[in-house]
């Protein structure tokens, strides 16, 4: 899509530039009478004002006409609702409700107006579109924006099912305009090419939005959807946000900040994290052209060079960001969001408290949430004062006293906020691992393995801290608790440095011991995942299959959404790559163990591309690939109480990883002995990392 940009950098721009640029956008005298073509400049001057910062200059520009011209209106209550969704402030989303209705009645007015034979008529034809004026198409296309913005502001305004039932209908209405338009674009004849192209690009930008946004959706509230009409097609929706901003129109801006937060934002925080970062770069680079001091593209800057690694250049973007306009504090809560997970994913436990305080002190998101983080983030700071653990114990007390309810409903990280912090208060905060179990939990793992110098340090500190709750196990009343959540994430870090077959022993060690885990119910079925995606990655994709559809059949456990949301997008990926997928159910309701029978070939592909290290350095019978020697795959089993399990590559005295011995004491039943009977203490390679470090 680069190609069809063209753009400078914006080093390239001086400030007399920058000035003059932004002039050309925006000085457009304001009109005493306002037709179709003079709403539409008049809203992609005031667009353009919003984009380069001058919020309030956009809303005084749109409002002298909101009662009067459609476009006016739309745009005048969309900054109203984009407000309104950045804060949850009650006073905002009313006054966003309030705009959003007059922007309905001012389309409504402007829409083809028929009677019962003409609305009867619609049920077995299209209607003759040429008989409409433009002024009517376009209000037709300014209704379905509006009613979907409608919908979002009763969902976040209470959680009562008519309120439910109120929203889903004004979704269905504000689809079906678009189905509408869709027809006018395809059947109508145009005799205005501009008038087009703003229609056009409009109904790009919704139909691409609705099909990236319901395709994302876990399968439950999928087929809800599609049996009430809706349905989604995730390359269908990019490929038409793609085409709406490369046409030179009003929303192709829009367009253009969907495609880049999809890209850079929604997969990593709901998906693979398998986003086209190169992509990104090459929408967002005229966007920084046309809106040099554009906040929501600055942003975004900083979030491109975040989830490729480089978190100082990442930290510098937000900065920059963040001192680009000061109207707007919500910009600014977005930035500390990044910047305190930049400085998590480097282990400045420190900064990274600071911006959760700030968030704290100034964001009326989550409280809650925030003050759990910033004292996660200070619990893993290492020769702690008195001081400084008072204040850790006193800030997971109050973490429960701020719990809140956002759009009628407890947040699920409140929850998780809430349940870990009594457990901190009952157990003690040593030997946690607070902060990283965050930095999890929010799927940053995904960004720290772009850069091998942010993993090892963690890997470092985990196994630290897996040896110190060896010595204090009889002392530690949530000592499984804390084993399974560290060999959870030894196995992120061992996936991260390309050590696949010890990643795939630490998920199964939790997977093992799930019965014995008492508060942090989430492990297991985490894990579970966690190895279905490990055989994903290396194309074992019946045990992927298997270990994804198990993940499924967990119920009631703390970030359950969360991790249903990842597996839609996980099984949406295995069935692009497996052979045949169309003919192959991904969403078995109860995985078959026979289901996950390896290939007894060296040669069919499966865990045999695996890399595998073994600790003496022999590599007899075993096929030597790129990455290193590998071994055949594995059988599946079951374990005597009907668990599946995919015995390890490389299990045997050659596999350093380290487990702890049975927890129960019983060390003839557990599996946990097991291993520690068969694998060495430490790992020779994990040895080499902390010389390294």
């Amino acid at each position: 899509m680069a190609s069809k940009h063209s753009a400078r950098s914006k080093a390239d721009l001086s400030d007399n530039d920058e000035e003059n640029f932004e002039d050309a956008f925006e000085n457009i005298p304001v009109r005493d009478k306002m037709d179709l073509q003079s709403a539409i400049e008049e809203t992609t001057c005031a667009l353009n004002l919003f984009l380069n910062n001058h919020f309030s200059e956009a809303k005084a520009r749109m409002e002298p006409w909101a009662h009067a011209s459609m476009y006016h209106a739309l745009g005048f209550s969309t900054v109203c609702y984009l407000q309104a969704v950045m804060t949850f402030d009650p006073q905002d989303i009313q006054t966003a409700i309030q705009w959003v209705k007059n922007s309905i009645d001012v389309a409504n007015k402007f829409r083809k107006r028929g009677g019962m034979v003409d609305s009867m008529s619609k049920m077995v034809r299209r209607p003759n579109y040429d008989n409409y004026t433009d002024d009517e198409v376009h209000s037709e296309l300014c209704y379905a924006e509006s009613l979907l913005e409608r919908a979002i502001l009763t969902f976040i305004q209470d959680d009562n099912l008519i309120s439910f039932l109120k929203g889903g209908m004004k979704i269905r209405s504000g689809y079906q305009s678009y189905k509408s338009c869709v027809h006018m674009l395809e059947d109508r004849k145009w005799k205005d090419k501009t008038s087009k192209m703003h229609f056009e690009s409009g109904v790009r930008f919704g139909i691409g939005c609705f099909n990236l946004m319901i395709s994302m959706l876990p399968r439950k509230v999928l087929k809800l959807l599609e049996f009430v009409g809706f349905s989604g097609n995730r390359q269908f929706g990019l490929a038409e946000l793609e085409t709406g901003s490369q046409l030179p129109s009003l929303r192709s801006p829009l367009c253009s900040s969907v495609l880049i937060g999809y890209h850079s934002v929604a997969t990593y925080v709901l998906g693979m994290a398998d986003g086209d970062i190169q992509y990104a770069k090459d929408v967002l680079q005229p966007c920084l052209y046309n809106y040099p001091k554009g906040v929501i593209f600055l942003f975004y800057a900083g979030r491109i060079e975040e989830i490729t690694g480089n978190m100082d250049e990442a930290i510098v973007k937000f900065e920059e960001c963040i001192a680009s306009q000061h109207e707007w504090k919500q910009f600014h809560h977005l930035c500390y969001w990044e910047l305190m997970w930049c400085h998590a994913f480097k282990m400045e436990w420190a900064k990274a408290s600071n911006y959760a305080d700030k968030l704290c002190q100034e964001s009326k998101w989550s409280k809650a949430t925030y003050y759990y983080q910033q004292a996660s983030f200070l619990a893993m700071q290492q020769n702690q004062s008195q001081q400084l653990r008072d204040k850790i114990v006193l800030m997971f007390h109050q973490v429960p006293e701020l719990k809140q309810r956002i759009a009628g409903k407890s947040i699920p990280v409140e929850k998780f906020a809430v349940a870990k912090s009594k457990k901190h208060l009952l157990n003690g905060i040593d030997e946690t691992l607070a902060g990283l179990e965050l930095v999890y939990v929010w799927n940053g793992f995904s960004i720290l393995g772009k850069k091998k110098e942010l993993v090892e340090p963690v890997l470092l500190r985990v196994e630290n801290t897996l040896r110190e709750l060896k010595k204090k196990k009889e002392a530690n009343p949530s000592y499984v608790d804390d084993y399974c959540l560290a060999m959870l994430l030894k196995g992120m870090c061992l996936k991260s440095l390309n050590r696949p077959s010890q990643a795939e022993l630490c998920f199964q060690d939790v997977i093992d011991n799930e019965t014995k885990i008492d508060c942090d119910n989430y492990l297991a079925p985490y894990a579970t995942m966690e190895l279905g995606l490990l055989y994903l990655k290396y194309k074992r994709y019946q045990e992927a299959k298997l270990f994804l559809n198990q993940a499924k059949t967990h119920k009631k456990y703390m970030l359950e959404n969360r991790l249903h949301f990842r597996l839609h997008a996980a099984i949406q990926t295995l069935k692009s790559k497996m052979t045949g997928a169309e003919d192959v159910d991904l969403y078995d309701d109860e995985p078959d163990a026979a289901a996950a029978q390896a290939p007894s070939s060296p040669d069919d592909e499966g865990f045999s591309s695996l890399p595998v290290t073994h600790g003496n350095g022999n590599h007899s019978n075993v096929e030597t690939k790129e990455n290193g020697p590998v071994e055949p795959a594995p059988k599946a089993s079951q374990d005597p109480d009907g668990n599946n399990k995919v015995p390890s590559i490389g299990s045997n005295q050659d596999e350093h990883v380290e487990t702890e011995e049975a927890i129960n004491g019983d060390k003839s039943n557990t599996s946990m002995d097991a291993k520690e009977k068969d694998l060495a203490e430490d790992n020779t390679e994990n040895n080499n990392v902390q010389t390294a470090t």
